[in-house]
């Protein structure tokens, strides 16, 4: 054999873990451990031995990244390759086929050597009868073994991670690995992530935690306010802009369409985004076209009272539903309309809080005045919409209607986010 495949190292964090894995393990990992990437090195390195790998993830959006990063490591020994298929078949006759855990009989009929089931705790219901029916015969036929891997995600009966790693009957070994145990990471860049992240956040997304979100209001009215009130704007932000949640829907269950407008703040300032003002209706798809110019109207007059470096920048909309209108409605009229990026429309409500949770416990996202005292009607119910909805927003349940939460998380990922969009 004449190619030659390079395998990337593991950190002593993974040697600890991956030198001598039992035949079901489960490794419970903090964020920027490496659990996933060092997963792909063995899913490789069995390929290369002409073994059969099964790899299963909650969502092809997952399986995407993991399905190139292999790719690109065999890619010298492969005899077929097809993303569309999820199949890395190579000349040594080993396998690693990738299956998306929406499908409840994703395995079923295939024999493997290894099982890797990934991100295992994004996958809340229904994962347990997919490993015992679908995923579990597979590896009868070859002796095989099983790596189930998560970041913990709240405390739950019903989700398979969290039952795995606490019912030592099911014969899972657990493996626990906080962020820090990966030696690769900056020390004061793991410190100033304790420091700036609420402590439940803290414990569950980097030191592995399952902790217990029942009760607990996520962003605190403390958090966004000062002393309880709302701020004046500063004059001169960079810009100012909106965040759009739509739905045209009817009725007392369904959603409303929300709007929050923003002021951003240079990345020096001790408050980076402040939220102006908000509204939320009930509306009929076809009376959209009439409600949009208004939140352009009330861009412009609130860039008139601010003086913004750059102006007003326009509305974010979720790319979806009748989003879609109001984007191609702001195209043909020549406004700055932006869709939302699927990174961040495509995670969940609780994902997109708990990652943009660290700017607001830092006190980098305050409530104007305006925003803090204003008082609207909306489905007969009269109050403070944004502060009940934001406030009142808890992780793990269903909050009812959460439409301006979803239009204050996109505007915090959007204003001061990272590269990534959190």
């Amino acid at each position: 054999m004449s190619e030659v495949i390079k395998f990337r190292k593991f950190h002593d964090g993974q040697k600890a873990i991956f030198s001598n894995m039992p035949k079901m393990a489960v490794i419970r990992a903090g964020r920027r451990f490496g659990k996933t990437t060092g997963l792909e090195e063995i899913a490789a390195h069995r390929a290369v031995k002409g073994l059969k790998v099964g790899w299963f993830a909650p969502s092809y959006k997952l399986i995407i990244p993991t399905y190139k990063r292999i790719l690109s490591t065999i890619k010298p020994l492969a005899l077929t390759a097809s993303r569309n298929d999820g199949l890395i078949a190579l000349q040594t006759g080993g396998e690693v086929e990738f299956w998306t855990l929406d499908d409840e009989d994703a395995g079923r009929s295939r024999s493997y050597d290894l099982v890797i089931i990934d991100e295992a705790s994004l996958k809340a219901k229904g994962l347990r009868d997919i490993w015992e029916q679908a995923i579990r015969p597979t590896l009868l036929d070859r002796g095989g073994r099983a790596v189930m891997a998560g970041t913990p995600k709240g405390i739950d009966e019903e989700n398979f991670f969290y039952t795995a790693c606490n019912d030592k009957s099911l014969g899972w070994k657990e493996y626990h690995a906080p962020s820090w145990k990966n030696p690769t990471l900056n020390a004061e860049a793991v410190a100033n992530l304790q420091r700036d992240n609420s402590p439940l956040v803290w414990q569950q997304e980097y030191c592995a935690e399952f902790v217990d979100w029942s009760g607990s209001a996520f962003f605190s009215i403390e958090s966004i306010t000062a002393d309880g009130a709302g701020i004046t704007p500063p004059q001169m932000p960079v810009s100012v802009f909106a965040t759009i949640d739509t739905a045209v829907k009817t009725g007392s269950k369904n959603d409303g369409t929300a709007v929050i407008y923003w002021a951003l703040y240079p990345p020096a300032s001790s408050i980076r985004l402040v939220a102006l003002d908000y509204d939320k209706v009930q509306i009929e798809g076809s009376l959209l076209e009439t409600w949009l110019p208004t939140i352009y109207q009330n861009l412009e007059d609130l860039a008139k009272t601010l003086n913004p470096v750059y102006g007003s920048i326009g509305a974010f909309i979720e790319d979806k539903a009748s989003g879609t209108i109001l984007l191609q409605q702001a195209a043909r009229r020549g406004w700055a309309a932006h869709p939302i990026q699927s990174k961040l429309t495509s995670v969940g409500k609780d994902e997109r809080a708990i990652s943009v949770s660290g700017y607001i416990y830092k006190g980098l996202v305050k409530l104007s005045v305006n925003a803090m005292r204003k008082v609207i009607q909306f489905k007969g119910v009269t109050r403070n919409h944004l502060i009940t909805e934001v406030c009142g927003f808890r992780i793990g349940i269903d909050n009812g209607a959460d439409d301006l939460t979803d239009c204050f998380t996109y505007g915090v990922s959007i204003g001061i986010g990272n590269n990534d969009g959190f």
